[in-house]
């Protein structure tokens, strides 16, 4: 059996990772994650030196998580390490930005807070603002060539605005890298969509974030010990007799794997769906060698088929 590609290329770029990265939304983040209660800079700190041990190195923060801290403390993380580690950042479009204007002196911010001066990936938060698209890549296309960015990337967008962002930041000399949306067992919609087959037509990398939907998919909760907070109310989505289905499923997979966790299958299973990296959350070292164990290994062409009948009803 052939195993999971060490390393992939992020779209078109020259840019080298595992096919794996690190959502940092909880780094910093004390109204949705409770950072500085259950877990804090030290926690994070060896979460992402465990993850950096295990070969990952693409980290995923934005100027709206923690309002700024996840960026700090990811800065804070890389200059004091000196890891290798690629930064890939966000700018928020809201409301009161009125103007693709504005870009330029986030992008400053955010790099004020890492504390370096480029950002290997940067990315439109999401496409619902006022802000034409078009006038948003020619800002990106504006950082690349000021050599704050070496890549551009979008979040959130459709497979039609994918083409509208790519066409102009072509006419740039740009190339779209990355989309980076919600893709999962238990939310396979990029491929109902056209967000899926728009990356492989554009050679763009599909980030998938949430991909193990907030925890439903590490086999930790269930209908009894549901998860608490903001997280109860997203649970309430599914249904936890499928669900339960789909975990032992994974399971058995996994037990032929030696051992691998419903966590990790699902995560692999996204891997082995071509040029798509998820960023699971990772708070402590313990959950980042759980994220590592999705690497090094690869799903049988029948196992991969087994868990897409499986999940097939999340396709929507």
């Amino acid at each position: 059996m052939q195993a999971t590609q060490t390393t992939i290329t992020l779209g078109q770029t020259e840019l080298q990772l595992a096919p794996l990265g690190v959502g940092v939304w909880a780094w910093g983040d004390r109204g949705f994650w409770g950072y500085g209660t259950t877990y804090g800079i030290q926690d994070v700190g060896e979460a992402f030196v465990a993850s950096i041990n295990a070969g990952i190195t693409l980290f995923d923060t934005a100027e709206i998580y923690g309002m700024g801290e996840s960026e700090r403390i990811l800065g804070e993380l890389i200059r004091k390490t000196g890891a290798p580690a690629l930064i890939a950042s966000k700018f928020a479009p809201t409301p009161w930005r009125l103007s693709a204007k504005i870009v330029a002196s986030a992008l400053d911010a955010s790099l004020y807070r890492l504390g370096v001066e480029r950002i290997d990936l940067y990315q439109i938060h999401w496409p619902f603002t006022l802000i034409p698209i078009p006038d948003l890549m020619h800002a990106l296309a504006d950082a690349v060539e000021a050599g704050k960015v070496r890549a551009v990337g979008v979040s959130n967008f459709s497979a039609a605005q994918m083409y509208t962002a790519a066409e102009v930041l072509h006419k740039r000399g740009v190339t779209l890298a990355a989309n980076q949306v919600h893709y999962s067992l238990l939310q396979r919609a990029p491929e109902a969509n056209g967000v899926l087959q728009a990356c492989r037509d554009l050679n763009a990398t599909l980030i998938a974030y949430s991909p193990l939907e907030q925890g439903l998919l590490t086999g930790k909760y269930s209908r009894s010990t549901p998860p608490t907070g903001p997280r109860f109310l997203s649970s309430l989505r599914y249904n936890w007799d499928e669900l339960d289905r789909l975990l032992g499923l994974l399971r058995e997979i996994g037990s032929t794997h030696g051992g691998k966790t419903p966590a990790q299958v699902a995560m692999n299973w996204l891997i082995a769906q071509g040029s798509v990296v998820p960023i699971p959350g990772a708070k402590n070292a313990r959950q980042a060698h759980d994220n590592a164990g999705a690497l090094g290994w690869s799903l049988t062409p029948a196992q991969i088929e087994a868990i897409d009948e499986a999940s097939h009803g999340w396709r929507r």
